[in-house]
């Protein structure tokens, strides 16, 4: 179990360098990805920096949510970030699309992730410590999404069908982000850990 939770942390670590990077090695994109960059010069950046960034900072933030102090500090840089990159999200999936179907996708992402964001930031400011958990939790587990994206399509890359790219790169927008949040929700039913939310 250590050594998966190991070679996860490391896969994270990797994304988001390369997401940081990525600003700065354009000549490098996929055509699909070089269009977006002439397309949005300034939002496709800020898009793959605060996305990078955020694959650090939201585990970072839950680690520390053991010590209060840190775990503050940390949030007061961590929403900021995932606010850009959630904005970001829309314009960089719905401009210049590699499919319709994926565009959805990654621009449904974002609207998760802004939503259990801004339920987690409501929930702590009215006490609700259990339900702010459970909506970090979950938007953590829809951050996974970018790296669960990338080991799919490596994946599809040693067993697939170059025919089948397209059709692959849709559902793969989709799948990578929603089965880490339901295997999340569904863990957080069976433990208890998400209380009655107000009504």
């Amino acid at each position: 179990m250590a050594a998966i939770a190991l070679a996860v942390g490391l896969f994270l670590i990797q994304t988001a360098w390369k997401a940081l990077r990525a600003p700065w090695l354009v000549e490098d994109f996929p055509e699909a990805l070089y269009i977006k960059v002439e397309l949005l010069p300034w939002i496709f950046p800020a898009h793959m920096i605060t996305g990078g960034l955020a694959l650090l900072l939201v585990p970072a933030m839950i680690l520390a949510s053991s010590r209060p102090a840190w775990h503050r500090r940390l949030a007061r840089v961590t929403v900021p970030v995932v606010v850009v990159a959630g904005l970001t999200a829309f314009p960089v999936a719905l401009v210049a699309p590699v499919t319709a179907v994926s565009s959805w996708g990654f621009a449904a992402q974002g609207a998760v992730w802004l939503a259990l964001l801004g339920l987690g930031i409501w929930h702590v400011r009215h006490g609700r410590i259990a339900q702010h958990r459970a909506c970090m939790l979950l938007m953590a587990a829809t951050t996974t999404g970018a790296v669960f994206f990338r080991i799919y399509l490596a994946l599809f890359a040693l067993y697939g069908h170059p025919r089948q790219y397209q059709q692959f790169y849709a559902i793969d927008a989709w799948i990578a982000w929603t089965l880490p949040l339901l295997a999340m929700a569904f863990f957080l039913k069976r433990t208890g850990a998400i209380a009655p939310l107000p009504r």
